[in-house]
């Protein structure tokens, strides 16, 4: 298993998938999508993992995106100030414009790191979500 592939924590994160089954979209547009950027879907469409189990669940993907984003501001501005020498003001003006396109991103990255914290990856997980329904299915038939 690579650091990116299937089954591993980035994959889920980065690709912005279910961190159950690695299948189903947590998002209802495209990554840096601005229409309806933080419209979440209520559960994952292949293994129905439910994304809000209780209310305030994401208060903590506020502080993951606050933890990432300030210590990214503060590399970011070094670098293109102090290692590439240009001006600060030009750095920020870039760090400004960088974070206006990808702040969609980097809130979805969060929640999704977020549920990686607390779901962990099952392969078998769209099956177990169909037996269910199936055994759902079957019982209410009685």
């Amino acid at each position: 298993m690579s650091m990116f592939g299937k089954g591993s924590k980035a994959y889920s994160i980065f690709a912005l998938k279910c961190p159950r089954c690695h299948e189903g979209e947590t998002f209802e547009t495209s990554s840096w999508s601005f229409v309806q950027p933080f419209k979440m879907l209520d559960r994952c469409p292949k293994c129905g993992l439910n994304y809000f189990p209780e209310p305030g669940y994401y208060y903590g993907a506020m502080f993951i995106s606050y933890i990432w984003t300030g210590w990214f501001c503060l590399f970011f501005v070094a670098l293109f100030h102090w290692v590439l020498d240009w001006g600060l003001y030009t750095a920020f003006a870039l760090l400004i414009a960088f974070l206006a396109i990808n702040f969609v991103y980097i809130f979805r990255i969060s929640r999704l790191m977020w549920l990686n914290i607390n779901v962990h990856y099952d392969p078998k997980a769209i099956e177990k979500a169909n037996l269910t329904v199936l055994s759902d299915n079957g019982a209410g038939a009685r």
